[in-house]
């Protein structure tokens, strides 16, 4: 199974996206961070990310007889590439989309069920905004974004540290064909 099918499972998603910033956990753990996936979905898809590479075993102990593991990502291995975004087919895309659209709602809803959400002091945002660029601007837009994220990508979680979630989605509104009577 390659990267992008990999990653075209919403459970799987969001384990690789608890399991950001060198983060190491356990099946439980993670079980704990996606109470809405029952545990033996967990299970299975954390075996499935392991088996693929995607997670290593960072450590083992024994507790009440049974082995336990903790896992941590190999963040080199769960990058899809431009090339192999490319030679995705644009029917696909669609599947692309609604899983990546149904790991955020899922994520989403996990966050609002916990004891104490509260999006004001969260500074939660879900914010749409229509833009009119052209393609040198929407380029500079995009690196200048991509320049952000990437500074603050790598962090380690720490104390004073939480995780977020941030998912850009960009996309012409219209057909710029038919849009020329504007």
């Amino acid at each position: 199974m390659d990267t992008v099918d990999l990653l075209l499972h919403p459970v799987r998603l969001r384990i690789v996206h608890a399991l950001s910033g060198g983060r190491a956990l356990t099946t439980t753990q993670l079980c704990t961070l996606l109470p809405d996936a029952s545990k033996a979905t967990v299970y299975r898809q954390v075996g499935v990310l392991a088996d693929a590479g995607l997670l290593e075993v960072e450590d083992e102990r024994r507790v009440r007889g049974a082995v336990e593991r903790r896992y941590r990502l190999r963040r080199e291995r769960a990058v899809v590439d431009a090339e192999a975004a490319a030679s995705v087919p644009v029917a696909e895309h669609r599947r692309v989309f609604a899983v990546a659209m149904s790991a955020l709602l899922a994520e989403f809803h996990a966050y609002l069920d916990r004891p104490g959400a509260d999006p004001a002091t969260d500074l939660v945002g879900y914010r749409q905004h229509a833009m009119w660029l052209s393609r040198e601007e929407l380029t500079a837009l995009i690196e200048e974004m991509r320049a952000a994220l990437t500074r603050r990508i790598t962090n380690e979680p720490s104390p004073e540290r939480t995780r977020y979630l941030i998912s850009p989605i960009l996309f012409p509104a219209e057909d710029p064909a038919a849009a020329d009577g504007q």
